[in-house]
């Protein structure tokens, strides 16, 4: 009986409906990816958008009277890791001396956020996915 209640159970982490409903709410249960695919969307297809700005803008959004002027700071680690799982997914492109970089290994250093590139012509860019 536990092993038919395991093969049914919703949030099997080896299902693969679960990652394309993952890919799907992504910016519905994350406000941070939502933030960034917002902003992305907003700038000009020749424009990008910095890390700061989303989590400046995203600490704006969540400022009370006692927390300190550097609050956004608190939200980078997350900002730039909502942005490789939405470069992962190939919805937005991390920039990195204004070229693509690949998601899927470490990036130091400045980036920007832009909207996904096409034709491009990495093999592990959005348009593998």
């Amino acid at each position: 009986m536990s092993e038919a209640a395991t093969n049914e159970d919703p949030h099997d982490p080896e299902d693969p409906r679960d990652a394309e409903d993952r890919d799907k709410r992504t910016e519905d249960s994350d406000p941070v990816a939502g933030l960034i695919l917002q902003m992305v969307a907003a700038c000009a297809t020749a424009k990008s958008v910095c890390p700061t700005e989303v989590a400046r803008a995203f600490a704006e959004q969540r400022r009370t009277p006692k927390d300190p002027p550097d609050l956004w700071r608190r939200y980078m680690p997350g900002v730039r890791q909502q942005a490789k799982n939405l470069a992962r997914q190939g919805r937005i492109t991390i920039l990195r001396k204004g070229k693509p970089v690949d998601p899927n290994v470490p990036v130091k250093g400045v980036i920007r956020l832009a909207p996904p590139q096409q034709g491009n012509t990495d093999p592990s860019g959005p348009e593998s996915a």
